[in-house]
């Protein structure tokens, strides 16, 4: 297996079972996963039939496994998942890998700054480099405008003066009816005037019906 090949699949997920192979790999930075196709094993229902032989002798393989007290190399690891499998079915497996990366190979692209393997999403064509190397232009162009936006937005926000309520109140509910008043000058049910009076000594609005200043307790 070539270096190529090694740092292209030491992103990947081993999918297969008995019945065949399939593998996922992924995106080195959104981490995106492309799935191979289904390959079905040959080898399935004679594997069944020997089904029971390869139990008896995957425990076996555990037990010396244990025995080794943990001198197993990375590859006897890895393989140690499909113990049970027969020596035909690994070597359709290690085909099948082959092929699924070949495959898969025709989705992703190499980054030359980073040497790491990309989706479409994450790779810049313009540039011929990945996106985190090379952003793309109108992206960005986009994310400072919106970023100017709102930076924008709460400088005036900032700027703007707090209501002190020095504008005409309104009434809730119309004096006359009961009624909600709503925000015009006059009860949209009963015509009523909604509002509030002032006070001719002080300037303080009353409630509508008060016969005395709230304000300074003189009478209206």
């Amino acid at each position: 297996m070539s270096e190529e090949l090694i740092a292209f699949t030491s992103n990947y997920a081993d999918n297969s079972t008995e019945a065949g192979f399939q593998f996922t790999f992924f995106c080195d930075t959104c981490r995106e996963g492309y799935k191979s196709r289904f390959a079905p094993a040959s080898t399935y229902n004679k594997g069944r039939f020997f089904k029971g032989l390869g139990d008896v002798l995957n425990v076996v393989s555990q037990v010396t496994g244990a025995n080794l007290g943990g001198l197993q190399s990375g590859a006897e690891a890895v393989h140690q998942r499909f113990a049970g499998m027969s020596p035909e079915w690994h070597a359709e497996h290690d085909k099948a890998f082959e092929t699924a990366q070949a495959e898969a190979k025709g989705h992703f692209r190499r980054c030359p700054r980073c040497n790491k393997w990309h989706c479409p999403s994450c790779w810049n064509e313009q540039s011929g480099l990945c996106t985190t190397d090379a952003p793309r232009e109108n992206v960005e162009v986009a994310a400072a405008r919106s970023q100017k936006m709102v930076q924008d937005i709460a400088a005036a926000a900032a700027g703007t003066e707090v209501f002190k309520g020095k504008i005409d109140e309104r009434q809730t509910l119309c004096p006359q009816c009961g009624k909600p008043a709503g925000s015009g000058k006059f009860c949209p049910a009963c015509g009523a005037p909604q509002t509030m009076p002032k006070c001719p000594a002080c300037g303080e609005q009353n409630q509508a019906g008060s016969r005395f200043c709230s304000g300074c307790g003189g009478k209206l």
